[in-house]
């Protein structure tokens, strides 16, 4: 296969699978692409030239790594500068004064294993009537632009880079409804919701996986749960962001707390 620095990285990988550990010994930031969630979302819209602007090395890098294990080398094509398109700017971003924007950047709690949640549930509660939240983050935070959407927020998304995604959020009015604290589980007929599937539940195990890969790989194993059957998912935490998207697809849930950090989901057709 020849390739340039416009080659997809899900090109390499799919016509040498070698190529996935050979482009991660290329950098640290490339070890999320064993990830097969991640590598999905990742590797299909990204080429040689983005991913070397995420992992601090050269386009040549890739080359002398990818070239002993088959792959031709194009030189001469250059990289083509990818447009970033952004949406018209909403008219709270035309008003925000200077003072009126609050700053989070969850990627080190993201790139250290730990869940944003509560520091953005923090956040969200200190805001003020006109105030608006920069969330930046590496990828689009769907679930939270629609749990807080379902709060009475507006938001705004603007892709800067690959690796750079920065979403804004604003609180319209004092109406606007408070991110909960927590969710209560119910536990109250968990066992008898248990038996009721007994013989039909499909399990995930979530408990391992980087944020957003929890909430996308329940959804996938949802989209083909029979309507007979439950789905049993291993949490580390309740998915507050899941909840919402639950209701408005359909689906029940019960949720029981085993102990810190170990959480159990039944989910089902209602």
């Amino acid at each position: 296969m020849l390739i340039n620095a416009n080659t997809k990285i899900a090109a390499l990988i799919r016509q040498n699978p070698e190529a996935l550990e050979a482009i991660v010994s290329i950098s640290p930031k490339f070890t999320k692409l064993r990830n097969p969630l991640l590598r999905k979302v990742i590797a299909g819209r990204t080429s040689i030239a983005m991913a070397s602007k995420i992992g601090g090395c050269e386009v040549q890098d890739f080359f002398n790594k990818l070239k002993p294990i088959g792959f031709e080398i194009d030189t001469a094509t250059k990289a083509v500068e990818t447009e970033i398109k952004k949406s018209p700017l909403p008219d709270f971003m035309k008003q925000v004064q200077p003072g009126e924007m609050n700053e989070l950047d969850v990627r080190p709690l993201i790139d250290g294993g730990k869940d944003p949640l509560n520091t953005i549930i923090q956040r969200v509660k200190s805001l003020q009537p006109g105030m608006v939240l920069k969330i930046i983050n590496s990828f689009e935070p769907t679930p939270l632009i629609h749990l807080l959407g379902k709060q009475g927020f507006i938001s705004y998304t603007e892709t800067i880079s690959p690796d750079m995604v920065n979403t804004y959020f604003y609180k319209q009015s004092q109406n606007a409804t408070e991110l909960p604290n927590e969710v209560k589980e119910n536990e109250e007929d968990w066992d008898t919701i248990l038996k009721q599937f007994e013989n039909m539940l499909v399990t995930v195990d979530v408990r391992e996986l980087e944020m957003p890969l929890p909430m996308h790989t329940i959804l996938e194993a949802l989209a083909s749960l029979p309507a007979e059957k439950a789905l049993f998912v291993y949490h580390k935490r309740i998915p507050v962001f899941l909840l919402p998207e639950l209701e408005q697809q359909g689906f029940s849930y019960r949720i029981k707390e085993i102990s810190d950090g170990e959480v159990q989901l039944l989910i089902f057709k209602k």
